[in-house]
């Protein structure tokens, strides 16, 4: 065994040294261009301000949200989406199945609620790829189009879990009137440090939208789809469909989104990313969603997208294309070398830490294992920069840990990924795509990016804008504006607080006090109901629902979990509603 480690130190260590040499070089390119940028701002380094993004003429822009068994998480992701992006010129293409009924049936409620929201259904049973669902969702806006006169001029895709940042759709109206294909950051939402397959995707992401995507652009180099977050301007969009037999989207791509940015930057299409820039304290203007969150989950999106990205896009473009082209595909596709030999390093590592055989290998062999040793500390320490720059500085501690963690689950994602494109070969089966589950998250999680009340109001039609200023200008201090608006007249107590419960992500309901069982009524002790204004109302799939005026506080969840081990579902009801049904129910 002592020989067998010893033979591979020296070819293991120079191939790792040829693989972290190319790091550094992406390493030393972005700090420069940063460096360069804090003397010479460049616009692809620092972001537009709020009078660029506010005087920019917003173009019609349709969302793109491919489907399939959904129905779960498709209306509270629109509900808290339309409440929070702040642009007006705006629609929601959502596409589904015949054979998903459920998720149909979801669709139709949220397109009859709103008048943005829209319905494509495709005209075969799914499962299909996401690239067929979305090539039908745009078959579905051409006859919108038609209907309705307007033409879209961006088309933005997203997923179902997607969590986007109220001023995405400003900055990429903002890009697209200079570049054919923009792509906003994507990063995964915080979870506890415990959560060690979560925190993989934050140590990558955090890197990589941080670093590796910026150089792509300053090297020339094409810029990948990542799925969401992702805006091209029609013209784009058309000249794939002119060159590409109408196929948007590659139907038969396991990623497809990567694809795209290659097969535009081959037509000669203008790129860019936006940059990873804050807007206040720690909130990035990125996309945000939870990613898989167990091993096996990982394990099978890591498949898909080696496959996907490494081995059906050698097979599909090979290695053509200008200089920048074949080094990001290098580096797109080095991982199916580098991360089989990164777990048979750190097994090297750790076994020479134990039985201490460095003492008989050669110097030459000892020189490239220092040399690779000291850019993977330079590696990790980069990688800890950008968690901490992103996620606090708690979860950057844990980057070491999770690279070896990371390490072992890239490289088992990469051995089934090439037995699987082998077998595929051989057999003359296509590849197939396998959907990965998706999780919303929680109302806590989606407070962060709620839009004031007022903003709401006015896009709703509901006051003007004209009228909101006067009423900020006037009310009394500590009286609240909706307050101060119903009691001028200027709104009803009914539309104000399903204007409420639309930015808070709540259900707005009208109970009827007939219908409350007592025992279900007095789940709480009265003074309980009446000191946090609390009423239950109906107990249903395993949870209790219960109706107040005001949105919960951590307060008041942590007192009703005290009393009720069921699940409290919190719905608003006006003021006025509340007191009737309190007076009929305690």
């Amino acid at each position: 065994m002592d020989w067998f480690t010893l033979s591979l130190l020296a070819p293991l260590s120079a191939a790792l040294l040829f693989s972290g040499l190319d790091d550094l070089f992406v390493d030393l390119v972005w700090g420069w261009a940063w460096l360069k940028g804090q003397f010479r701002p460049a616009a692809s380094l620092f972001p537009p301000g709020l009078r660029q993004l506010e005087s920019a003429r917003q173009s019609p822009i349709a969302i793109f949200v491919p489907l399939w068994q959904e129905h779960e998480v498709i209306a509270r992701m629109l509900e808290h989406n339309l409440a929070s992006i702040r642009y007006a010129n705006y629609h929601v293409f959502a596409g589904c199945y015949p054979n998903d009924p459920e998720t149909q049936a979801a669709l139709e409620t949220l397109a009859a609620r709103f008048p943005r929201v829209h319905a494509a259904v495709c005209p075969h049973d799914g499962p299909t790829s996401k690239a067929d669902c979305l090539n039908w969702i745009y078959q579905h806006l051409l006859l919108q189009e038609e209907a309705s006169g307007e033409r879209f001029e961006i088309i933005v895709t997203h997923d179902a879990e997607d969590l986007v940042h109220p001023e995405e759709l400003r900055w990429i109206n903002y890009y697209a009137s200079r570049y054919d294909f923009v792509q906003t950051p994507v990063l995964p939402l915080p979870t506890p440090w415990w959560e060690i397959t979560h925190g993989v995707y934050c140590d990558e992401f955090a890197e990589y939208h941080s670093r590796d995507m910026t150089v792509r652009s300053l090297l020339g180099g094409f810029v990948p789809s990542s799925g969401v977050g992702t805006g091209y301007r029609r013209d784009a969009l058309e000249r794939l469909a002119a060159s590409f037999s109408n196929r948007i989207f590659e139907p038969e791509a396991l990623t497809e989104d990567y694809d795209n940015g290659l097969r535009l930057k081959r037509l000669g299409a203008t790129q860019a990313f936006v940059p990873l820039a804050p807007r206040g304290s720690l909130d990035f203007v990125a996309t945000r969603e939870y990613f898989p969150r167990s091993f096996g989950a990982a394990l099978r999106q890591r498949t898909r997208w080696t496959m996907g990205i490494a081995l059906q896009s050698w097979q599909k473009f090979g290695w053509k294309g200008t200089a920048a082209e074949v080094y990001w595909l290098w580096r797109d596709r080095k991982g199916l070398l580098t991360n089989p030999l990164s777990v048979l390093a750190n097994v090297v590592f750790f076994y020479g830490l134990a039985t201490e055989i460095w003492n008989r290998a050669t110097p030459l062999a000892m020189r490239l294992a220092g040399a690779t040793f000291a850019l993977m500390v330079l590696r990790t320490a980069v990688r800890m920069a950008c968690v901490a720059r992103i996620y606090g500085v708690l979860l950057a501690f844990g980057v070491p840990l999770r690279v070896m963690y990371g390490n072992v689950l890239n490289a088992m994602a990469t051995g089934q990924a090439v037995v699987r494109f082998l077998y595929a070969r051989a057999h003359g089966v296509p590849l197939k795509w396998v959907k990965t589950e998706h999780s919303y998250p929680g109302r806590a999680s989606l407070l962060t990016h709620r839009r004031m009340l007022g903003e709401i109001l006015v896009s709703a039609g509901q006051i003007s804008g004209r009228d909101l200023a006067e009423a900020l200008r006037a009310r009394a201090p500590g009286m609240r504006l909706g307050e101060y608006l119903v009691r001028r007249g200027y709104l009803t107590e009914a539309c104000l607080y399903e204007q409420l419960a639309f930015q808070q992500g709540l259900p707005w309901v009208e109970v009827d006090a007939a219908t409350v069982r007592p025992a279900v009524a007095h789940v709480f002790p009265r003074q309980v109901a009446e000191s946090l204004a609390v009423l239950p109302f109906r107990v249903v799939d395993g949870g209790l629902d219960v109706v107040s005026p005001d949105a919960p506080t951590a307060r008041t969840l942590a007192t009703l979990r005290e009393i009720c081990t069921l699940e409290v579902r919190f719905h608003l009801v006006t003021p006025t509603e509340f007191e009737r049904l309190a007076a009929a129910l305690l």
